[in-house]
């Protein structure tokens, strides 16, 4: 669908905000307080909330993590967050939407409702989020509780966390619980396939990231104060950089202890042009796409992403550029394989190209507000857009474990509006073979790839995504509470590494102490 030149989507405003703990204005905000803060600071950022509040008629907010696991929250917290929200900045939008859980969400909102402007679905739409995770954290140690809740009125399209779909019962049993652990067992995956050892994939590792920490230090709006670090320091165990699982140290993996909150203002150049908003601040959406991942076991590769390399490619394509028209990048930065398989593997970019690969400094140096992160980055592009205004810039987001893909391609060049489905390219994803799932494993396997949770320096169980060897059928299989074993996998290579895999009563699979060669 092509929109009239009148009813081309732009942004016209960005915000941030981030209180540290101990600064002279830390305040103890709420996530709310916080997403609310950096709205205001995207509606001042375009024209002022005194003349635009009338016209915004949608606002639309990530989920935060208390969200996000459906657990109660420390604190409490809004039962209507997008109209809370609302509340603090006195707008009466018709459409309050609070979206799905995902690290892909902000770019989705963008892409969604960029389609719905050009329809004249929508006149002007705030999207925001935040966290406090850090608040929270410390005011607990401290013994204090703070009440966060409010029920403000109004309605809203709630989408639920919808994280129930990434947490499969199989691997949960198996103890494949959480991003570290499953993200860790992709990683490992990756490694085996290009080759390389434990020792030497750590220091690459420490490689990529290492350009992050640079942009993170120079960040106004970073949860912590950096400073850059070299490869080798990133890629090096102590005491302070302990293993998380394998193969993650502490410095490799986002860090969600943040009070950070993003928001954007969408309209359109009809609409802008009716109230003053100035061409300097428009930015187009040039280019976008997304796609879902196959569930990890059902994956045939389990270190690489085709849906997050289709969904690049595609949104590059529909601008009608290449990569190398593209001066910024940002990819969400959760763990070093949600940046290499998409970067790297997906895009053909080195790890030290000069453009970068972040415009933050990424999830674990600028910090990680889970879902809202991609905000942030949309937010930096937008700025380094408006003053280099013949340059574009990739945004490529993130959700659950390489599991949910949403990219955009941004520019100040003015750019027809052209509608994207990527209906067909899902199809294509999910009609990717799977492989066979083994039912009640007995018998020798083959190590495909591996993880390992770590409890006070020392790994705790062993957790092996295997192929058996009569059939090549895939299972889990894990050992847990012993030590020995769990030692005599991690040594050397386990990947490839044949074992012997028993299924248990209540339909876990463990690795036979005996029969490890």
């Amino acid at each position: 669908m092509k929109s009239t030149s009148q009813d081309q989507p732009i942004l016209v405003g960005v915000g941030q905000f981030c209180e540290r703990i101990g600064e002279l204005d830390y305040g103890q905000r709420s996530p709310v307080d916080i997403a609310a803060m950096a709205a205001h600071a995207a509606v001042d950022d375009a024209l002022g909330l005194v003349r635009l509040a009338p016209h915004i008629d949608v606002v639309a907010t990530t989920r935060t993590f208390d969200d996000s696991r459906g657990l109660p929250a420390p604190f409490g917290g809004s039962r209507n967050f997008p109209r809370s929200v609302a509340d603090r900045l006195g707008l009466k939008p018709r459409l309050c939407l609070w979206e799905r859980a995902g690290g892909d969400t902000p770019q989705t909102l963008v892409n969604e409702f960029c389609e719905r402007i050009a329809r004249r679905d929508a006149r002007m739409v705030l999207l925001a989020g935040g966290e406090a995770i850090s608040t929270v954290r410390h005011l607990l140690k401290q013994g204090i509780r703070l009440d966060w809740n409010e029920s403000p009125a109004g309605d809203v399209e709630d989408h639920g966390p919808a994280v129930g779909s990434l947490i499969t019962e199989y691997n949960r049993k198996h103890g494949l619980l959480g991003a570290p652990l499953t993200y860790g067992l992709l990683e490992n995956a990756r490694r085996a396939t290009l080759g390389f050892t434990r020792e030497d994939y750590m220091l690459q590792m420490g490689r990529l990231l290492a350009p992050f920490t640079k942009v993170a230090a120079a960040n106004p709006y970073s949860a912590f104060v950096q400073t850059e670090q070299a490869p080798e320091q990133i890629a090096t165990g102590s005491t302070r950089n302990r293993l998380v699982c394998d193969p993650y140290l502490l410095s490799m993996v986002a860090k969600d202890q943040v009070n950070q909150g993003a928001a954007l203002l969408l309209t359109s150049t009809r609409v802008a042009s009716e109230l003053g908003i100035s061409s300097e601040r428009w930015i187009y959406l040039h280019g976008y796409a997304q796609l879902a991942e196959r569930e990890v076991m059902e994956r045939q590769d389990l270190g690489a992403s085709p849906a997050a390399r289709m969904t690049a490619h595609a949104a590059i394509e529909q601008a009608g550029i290449d990569v190398t028209s593209c001066k910024y990048f940002d990819f969400y930065s959760c763990f070093p394989i949600a940046v290499s398989s998409i970067a790297c593997d997906g895009l053909g970019l080195e790890f030290e190209d000069q453009r970068g690969l972040t415009v933050t400094g990424g999830l674990p140096y600028f910090g990680g507000p889970g879902n809202n992160y991609s905000m942030h980055a949309i937010a930096e592009l937008l700025g380094r857009l408006r003053l280099d205004r013949q340059a574009y810039g990739f945004i490529g987001a993130n959700g659950g474990y390489l599991s949910k893909h949403a990219a955009g391609i941004y520019s100040a060049r003015p750019a027809p509006w052209h509608e994207c489905s990527s209906t067909a390219m899902q199809d294509q994803i999910d009609a990717l073979p799977a492989p066979s799932r083994a039912v009640r494993p007995q018998g020798p396997a083959v190590i495909e790839s591996f993880t390992a949770r770590y409890e006070g320096g020392q790994p705790t169980a062993f957790i092996a995504a295997a192929r058996m060897v009569d059939d090549g059928t895939r299972c889990l299989a894990t050992v847990e509470g012993n030590g020995a074993l769990i030692a005599a996998l991690l040594h050397g290579e386990p990947i490839g590494r044949r074992i012997e895999v028993s299924c248990q009563s209540g339909g876990v699979n463990t690795i036979d102490q005996q029969e490890v060669t």
